[in-house]
């Protein structure tokens, strides 16, 4: 009898174990997966737009009206259901800032005056060293092929270390249920839970559709878009024909996104 208690009872704990040890394993193969680095769905699509490595050239010097530089905020935020929300809370996937504030690497001690009254559109830089993905614990984060740094919401747990591993505050925590705060919900992007972190895409979903990013098609032709390794692409003629400078690039994250000033 006793000994049929003890076999009882170390199977029970067996089991409970396993069932402890197997319930993250449950968990994350419940959520979907982030695809392969310039791989999945992406790929499969024969309409996807693609490259070696997306990147960005901003020309601010045609972004000297506020009106544009909010419409090209407003096509991203009503897009992809970024909240409306002020203060510390705020979220947001493109702003503004000043000239001292934008590129803090830039050594002139007398800017141009054309410089410091204009505003700068800021943006995730989709770096190829990005240091985001080097400090998510549960692979939210991650970087393409392509170079496109993505995120996968179902796998956050709201630890915010990529917020504070990211150097240009291009991450934003979502303290609250995000629906109350969107104007105008778009039915054809999700909304992102309370507790975990967004960020700009490059609109990866339009690429998969053959479209180009929503900031690129409401500036005016001022944003470029296109294959950082193809030297016909358009953002590389940019790159030749301009000066141009990228945020803390002092830092080794090589961002993909440029500035003419």
């Amino acid at each position: 009898m006793n000994h049929s208690r003890r076999r009882f009872l170390k199977q029970a704990g067996l089991c409970t174990a396993g069932l402890t040890l197997a319930a993250p394993v449950i968990s994350l193969a419940a959520a979907p997966a982030p695809a392969p680095a310039g791989q999945g769905s992406y790929l499969d699509s024969p309409k996807a737009l693609k490259a070696g490595r997306w990147a960005m050239v901003i020309d601010t010097r045609r972004l000297t009206s506020q009106a544009l530089l909010q419409r090209i905020i407003d096509a991203c935020h009503s897009y992809h259901n970024v909240p409306d929300i002020k203060g510390r809370q705020e979220v947001k996937w493109i702003w503004t800032d000043s000239y001292q504030r934008s590129f803090t690497d830039q050594n002139d001690n007398y800017p141009a005056k054309a410089l410091t009254q204009r505003s700068f559109p800021l943006l995730c830089n989709h770096c190829a060293n990005p240091p985001c993905v080097r400090v998510c614990p549960t692979q939210a984060t991650f970087k393409r092929l392509d170079g496109i740094v993505e995120m996968d919401y179902h796998r956050c747990i709201g630890c915010r270390f990529c917020m504070a591993g990211c150097p240009y505050g291009s991450r934003s925590f979502n303290f609250m249920d995000a629906e109350p705060h969107v104007k105008k919900l778009n039915p054809t992007f999700p909304t992102r839970m309370r507790g975990v972190v967004e960020k700009c895409t490059f609109c990866a979903e339009l690429l998969a559709k053959g479209e180009d990013p929503l900031c690129v098609r409401a500036s005016n032709g001022a944003i470029l878009f296109g294959d950082l390794n193809d030297e016909n692409s358009s953002v590389r003629k940019a790159l030749a024909d301009n000066v141009t400078v990228r945020r803390k690039p002092s830092l080794g994250t090589e961002p993909g996104v440029y500035y003419i000033l």
